[in-house]
């Protein structure tokens, strides 16, 4: 099979994983990027409150989302970027919290996405003192970008796949966990079936 799959990012408004406010996406097709897209998302009801802290880290501020989709108007798009690919993002329970929470708080269906975590795959492909996303993207190849942009994230999280699927002689997301004992994980919505987890890498 391909290397077909899905990058993501997220960034959040706040402490809530609920709070999404931008989101970047990179497609990957046959190991290539093929499509990018990336916008702004004005979070859930009663999760809209911008923390400085997330400000000074993604500079997204309340204003920019004021005529920006909500979580389930952007919903449709998400999916239809993304269609059945499994999803791949750096420390990807944070990502994947993202979705499953915001759809709670809207009364969403969560799409039942399967993910691997690019993070992961890191630590098993790269020798390096550091598995922070700029650091990672260095050593698969890819330049200086923007970091907590997310559509830059994303496209950094897939070119790192794309660099660790060749350096294990790979051609599938699948194989490419299954060579570094790594599962191809699924968003549950059962509250005791997915960790919490509160910061991006």
């Amino acid at each position: 099979m391909p290397l077909d799959f899905t990058a993501i990012d997220f960034e959040t408004a706040n402490s809530s994983n609920a709070s999404a406010c931008a989101v970047g996406l990179a497609r990957v097709r046959d190991g290539r990027v093929v499509a990018r897209a990336g916008w702004l998302i004005r979070p859930p009801a009663g999760h809209d409150r911008f923390f400085d802290l997330n400000v000074r880290i993604h500079g997204i501020r309340p204003e920019d989302v004021v005529g920006a989709k909500g979580w389930s108007e952007q919903l449709g798009d998400l999916a239809a970027f993304a269609g059945a690919d499994v999803l791949v993002a750096h420390n990807a329970g944070f990502d994947m919290t993202v979705i499953r929470r915001a759809c709670e708080a809207t009364g969403d269906e969560c799409p039942p996405y399967r993910y691997v975590c690019s993070l992961q795959v890191a630590r098993k492909t790269y020798d390096i003192p550091s598995y922070r996303l700029p650091l990672v993207a260095a050593e698969a190849g890819f330049g200086e970008f923007p970091h907590h942009d997310a559509a830059a994230d994303a496209l950094a999280c897939a070119h790192i796949m794309i660099d660790a699927a060749r350096r294990a002689g790979v051609d599938d997301i699948s194989e490419l966990a299954y060579v570094h004992a790594l599962k191809v994980s699924r968003i549950r919505t059962a509250e005791r079936q997915t960790e919490p987890v509160f910061a991006a890498a």
